[in-house]
């Protein structure tokens, strides 16, 4: 059995986002000791890996939820994970995308600057008028 404290150390979850993932009901409420301290068993330990997992990857805690109830039933077709999994990887292409676009655009902004004072600053000029940008960003 793993204290809260342990069950942190070993996934690196912070203690509140432990709580909360009890709140939201990602993880069942643990058992407690006689000292009232929570105490959690090996397959917390497991769940809340595959939740830190899974919030490094920038899954959502309803797309979570529905993966770890897919768990559950090993013998259902994968289908609904791999439609969970794609939706994710297309938000992180648009993310992407929308970030590359920044870039650029900063880029630009960055190296027309050729004033030497803020009065006659490129930088601080577009980012006062956003119709000085070349793109939609």
């Amino acid at each position: 059995m793993y204290s809260i404290g342990d069950l942190s150390r070993r996934t690196g979850v912070k203690v509140p986002t432990i709580r909360y993932y009890e709140q939201m009901g990602l993880i069942d409420v643990p058992e407690r000791s006689e000292g009232n301290q929570r105490r959690f068993g090996r397959a917390e330990l497991e769940r809340l890996a595959f939740i830190r997992h899974a919030r490094d990857l920038g899954l959502t805690i309803d797309a979570i939820r529905q993966l770890i109830e897919l768990s559950g039933h090993a013998d259902r077709p994968c289908a609904d994970a791999d439609r969970i999994a794609k939706e994710q990887l297309a938000s992180v292409r648009e993310r992407i995308a929308r970030l590359q676009k920044l870039e650029t655009e900063l880029e630009r902004i960055a190296t027309c600057c050729t004033g030497e004072t803020v009065g006659h600053c490129y930088v601080i000029r577009a980012l006062s008028d956003h119709s000085l940008c070349e793109h939609e960003h």
